[in-house]
Formats: C-alpha cells, structure tokens, sequence
C-alpha cells in the first residue's frame, strides 16, 4: 500500500500533465485512473477478493477480482498485468484482457478520502485453480468464486449487500451483464 505517484486527470479522463501521489489525489478529490480486472471461469463463476483488513477504504469487503491505481505514465494494459501479478500473484498477458469500458466513481469512503476515479475495466478468464493464486496480504485477506447469479442475489439483498464494495449498482450491473454475455 505504498504511496505512489499516478496521472491527474480532467472531468472528462484526459490527463492535465500533472503527476502527485496518490495520497494527495484522494485528499483533494483530484481525478485520476485505475484498472479492474473482473475474473470468470468457464462455469459462469466470478472471483471476487476480500480487502485486506488494513485498506483505508472498504476494508474487509467483497470487491472486483484485481483493482489498482495507474502509475504515472504507466499503460493501462500493463498496470492490470502488474496489479493481477501482486495482488493474487496471476500472471496475464494483454491478450488475456479484454477491455470493456471506462466507469467514473465519485466517492468519498472516509473524511480523509475524496475518490475522483475512472475504472478502466477488463474482463479476463481465470484458468488457474484459486488454490494455486497467492494472495498478497497487505491488499487481499481471501478470494472465492461465485456464481454470477448468487452476486445478483446478493446485491438485491440489503444486508449481504453490506459485504461488498459500494460500487454503484448501474457498475455491478454492467459488469455481471458483460460477463453473462460471454456464456451467450
């Protein structure tokens, strides 16, 4: 969880050619990017992980398969690489990925923290048994596999519901809906 230094974007995601850390970002709300891997298996299932319990935000909470911040002048396609390889220790190439959009989060999870981020997401098959995956810890306590329909039940239940990330619904739904689309 080092501070890091990433890209500063507009409003509109094209970058004003500043660079800060990412510490200052969320604590003045600046605009910035980050890649989401979400990971299914042949059999309709989603991996989602745990946060570790000692993330500034959402700690201990069910979220995206593999998420991290874009370094400065960092591509895309090899921040997900790089963010798969240390958080699960999942080694991708980019013709693993699949891109399927950008999503603008505007949160703020905590009084320290104003989240100004665009999620450039991608979708890749998970090939791996989740045994053999290794977790780092300081971001990632557990991961599983779910049904996609069992996450769709559980976002409809307010309490489940708890244990989850709060990405907006309208994500969740384009993400599990991309996903099912790859079964059809």
């Amino acid at each position: 969880m080092a501070d890091e230094l990433i890209d500063i974007l507009n409003k509109n995601a094209e970058s004003t050619g500043e660079v800060r850390l990412k510490s200052e970002a969320h604590q003045l709300g600046l605009y910035h990017a980050s890649v989401h891997i979400w990971l299914y298996t042949i059999d309709e299932k989603v991996l989602v992980q745990r946060r570790a319990g000692n993330k500034d935000t959402y700690p201990n909470l069910w979220d995206v398969s593999v998420a991290g911040h874009i370094g400065a002048g960092e591509f895309k396609e090899d921040s997900a690489i790089r963010e798969a390889e240390e958080e699960i220790g999942l080694s991708l190439k980019k013709t693993d990925l699949e891109f399927i959009g950008n999503y603008l989060s505007e949160k703020q999870p905590n009084v320290h923290i104003i989240d100004n981020e665009f999620h450039y997401v991608y979708l890749a098959k998970l090939t791996k048994p989740i045994e053999h995956l290794t977790l780092q810890k300081e971001e990632v306590c557990d991961v599983k596999l779910i049904p996609i329909q069992v996450i769709k039940n559980h976002l409809e239940d307010l309490e489940i519901k708890k244990e989850y990330v709060p990405h907006d619904i309208e994500y969740y739904n384009f993400i599990l809906k991309e996903i099912t689309n790859r079964f059809q």
